[in-house]
């Protein structure tokens, strides 16, 4: 998810070249430019830069740069919209063409160097902005939208123009929205709804339909960027922005695909501080839909399982489905802070009850049993033969009358409660009239959130359009997928926003002493030998076997007497990368005889692949524990990401694995292990002690820091097995792959 992006250093030589070289200084920060604290240790930005769009949404002076009046041509139309809407925002509008003297009897003007003032806002109505981005920086324009299609989404030629766009823009000073965007930032967005909003962005103009419907079921909308091919202002952008907004309530986005992962974590990042949730459709979950994805708008939608964790991780809320990414932002944007985690259902039929409460469940919300003492109270308005333990079956004719409103403030009032679900499967009036009334009337009365599932189809029954659509503390679903969803994010965010620190502020700025061991080993464009990774290893603090690196037989019995039997031994050379398959590591041995026949064998093996050799490991040989694999990649989008999960032979049988994108802290990587399927391991199964779960995620951390600052340099590592011992007794690399970029 970036457009301000910025190269990656992969030293702490950054400070010398801002200074001694006049590097242009790194991007502004909260509207200042940043300094070296503002830096990772790899001289990327620790925080998100907040563009100033003021005057984006809200002009005060707008060009149309191609406007037309003429019967039958498409400028005609998005000429029209757009004088509509500067009249609502207060803004004056100039239109510019060449060959026309006035548009709609407003005079226009033959070129952009002849407008009146300093224009806020250019739209361009031409089929290559290119030559008109570069006259606005004369102009001094503060903004420019670009509608013209055939850029980055078509190929390899329009990637180049897309590029010279953008360069155009970067050197002019305007901040271009799209190419291959269109009208919707020209909406006409209701002033007449109170609340929180929801802030929209979207790449593909018509996903965000559903989410702009929201406004004629009484949910806020402030404001809709499409930011189409992101040449410059890209979703990261937007987040930020709207995350400071003090009118918006959630973020919703459609997003084909990201323009640099760093940027949009940073902007996730800065909602997650505020407190703002996002909700997010991701394109590209499948390889179908990441082709589909990049064609449209010439993006990289990056490895899914990535973009997957690294939204997690900065608690951004994916979701699937359109109908989901308008329910769970209007409930976010609407919803107070949960004052308990405890869901209840109510229904009038126990058959609805439990299949719903099923749902919850499985959805992982906590049906609390409630007390009781509650369960009394009920019993108070509610036959005895019905159950209220949770769910609460209320009968039906209790809530016909007065006793329907006194089970709600009944259930509302336990403390153990924050979310009453009711779900009314179709309309049975009077009394599902009555029961509607009284949830209303209870939700204004009470600080928790009463979510109400209507399942009729029709949708125009009174008690649905006027009672529950006319309420702005209830959050009415059509779907109870949907709202079960909703309410599991809801409580999610809180959780998350209660807990959060941010990763960033705790990142290093600074290169370690490890740093600089480490770096004297790699072999740029090479993959290190086994003995070459473990060094690698043991710069950072990583325990690696007792082992010695020999290139003969006597050399390998003194070094197996000095290392101590029984010992593995192993051939170590830089294009080796599974010995197991190819015969090259022999286990167990327990005679000098036994490492002089191995040696001999594995060397011979070596000259008959033609695998060249830098020697034999004699190595500890180190059992009981667990085998984990724990690793870094580079991630076209992200950079170095860092995996930790099942090792050995389980990994590709299994694929077990959890990711992180650096920089993250201690408690995400206990949470990446409680993410795998096998975290049962850990914690012994069958007699077997538990692992040093402690010990593994020092490995996690030690690794991460390796990815921070090697993360330009290094392509791949792969430690496989880390043998995690019992508790106490610290973890172990067995064998390790390093490729260097």
């Amino acid at each position: 998810m970036l457009g301000s992006t910025h190269g990656t250093l992969t030293t702490d030589s950054r400070r010398a070249r801002v200074i001694a070289c006049g590097e242009p200084p790194a991007p502004a920060v909260h509207g200042r430019p940043a300094d070296v604290d503002d830096l990772d240790v790899s001289g990327r930005p620790l925080h998100a830069a907040v563009p100033d769009l003021d005057r984006l949404f809200r002009p005060e002076s707008v060009a149309v740069v191609g406007a037309s009046d003429a019967d039958g041509r498409p400028n005609t139309g998005i000429t029209r919209q757009l004088i509509a809407w500067a009249e609502r925002v207060g803004a004056r509008l100039h239109p510019v063409h060449p060959t026309r003297a006035s548009v709609f009897g407003i005079p226009c003007l033959p070129s952009v160097a002849d407008l009146p003032e300093q224009v806020d806002l250019a739209v361009l109505l031409v089929a290559d902005p290119l030559p008109v981005v570069e006259e606005l920086a004369e102009a001094k324009v503060r903004f420019a939208v670009a509608f013209a299609s055939g850029f980055a989404e078509t190929g390899a030629s329009g990637a180049a123009a897309q590029t010279r766009l953008a360069d155009a823009a970067a050197r002019s000073g305007v901040r271009l929205l799209g190419p291959n965007t269109n009208l919707n930032a020209f909406e006409r967005i209701r002033d007449d709804l109170d609340g929180p909003a929801i802030a929209l962005i979207t790449q593909s103009g018509h996903q965000g339909r559903p989410v702009f419907a929201l406004q004629e079921l009484g949910i806020r909308l402030s404001h809709w960027a499409p930011t189409g091919n992101e040449a410059d202002l890209e979703s990261a952008d937007f987040i930020s922005y709207f995350a400071e907004r003090p009118e918006v309530g959630a973020i919703a986005c459609y997003v084909e695909g990201l323009k640099d992962g760093r940027s949009f974590l940073l902007a996730a990042d800065r909602a997650a501080r505020r407190g703002v949730p996002v909700v997010a459709v991701k394109v590209g979950r499948t390889e179908t839909g990441a082709r589909t994805a990049a064609s449209h708008t010439g993006k990289l939608t990056g490895s899914d399982a990535v973009v997957d964790a690294a939204m997690r991780q900065f608690g951004v809320i994916r979701v699937d489905g359109l109908d989901e990414l308008q329910d769970t932002a209007a409930l976010l944007a609407r919803a107070r802070a949960p004052l308990a985690d405890g869901v209840v259902v109510c229904s009038i039929s126990g058959g609805t009850g439990a299949h719903v409460a099923d749902l919850a469940t499985r959805a992982g919300l906590r049906l609390p049993v409630l007390s009781e003492a509650k369960q009394a109270e009920l019993h108070q308005w509610i036959p005895e033969y019905l159950s209220v333990a949770n769910p609460v079956d209320n009968g039906g004719h209790p809530v016909g009358d007065e006793r329907g409103r006194k089970i709600i403030d009944a259930i509302l009032d336990d403390p153990s409660v924050g979310v009453l679900i009711c779900p009314v499967t179709g309309p049975f009036p009077p009394l599902s009239d009555r029961l509607v009334q009284d949830l209303v009337d209870a939700a204004e009365q009470s600080d928790k959130l009463v979510c109400v599932v209507w399942g009729s189809p029709v949708g125009t029954e009174p008690a649905y359009r006027e009672v529950l659509l006319g309420s702005s503390r209830v959050a009415t679903f059509r779907t109870v997928g949907n709202c079960l969803a909703a309410v599991r994010a809801h409580l999610d965010h809180h959780r998350f926003v209660r807990a959060y620190r941010s990763p960033f502020d705790e990142a290093p700025r600074t290169t370690s002493p490890s740093f600089r061991k480490a770096r004297a080993l790699m072999r740029p464009g090479e993959q290190l030998s086994e003995h070459a990774a473990k060094q690698l290893l043991r710069a950072y603090g990583i325990r690696v076997p007792r082992e010695q690196l020999v290139t003969s037989a006597a050399a390998a019995v003194r070094a197996a007497g000095l290392v101590g039997y029984p010992v593995v031994m192993k051939a170590s050379g830089a294009r080796i990368a599974h010995k197991t398959e190819l015969g090259l590591v022999k286990i167990g041995l327990t005679s000098a005889s036994q490492v002089r026949d191995a040696y001999r064998e594995l060397t011979e093996i070596a000259r008959y692949e033609d695998v060249p050799l830098d020697g034999v490991l004699v190595c500890q040989m180190v059992e009981r524990g667990v085998e984990m694999v724990v690793g870094v990649t580079h991630d076209d989008l992200f950079g170095p990401t860092v995996t930790v999960g099942l090792g050995g032979v389980l990994v590709e049988v299994l694929r077990d694995t959890a990711v992180r994108v650096p920089p993250f802290g201690e408690d995400q990587a206990r949470t990446m292990l409680t993410e795998l399927r096998g975290r049962a391991l850990l914690d012994g199964v069958r007699g077997r002690p538990p692992a040093d779960v402690d010990a593994l995620v020092e490995v996690v951390l030690r690794v991460q820091r390796m990815a921070l600052e090697l993360g330009g340099e290094l392509a791949e590592l792969d430690i496989n097995p880390l043998l995690v011992l019992p508790q106490g007794q610290g973890a172990v690399a067995l064998d390790a792959l390093a490729v260097c970029r």
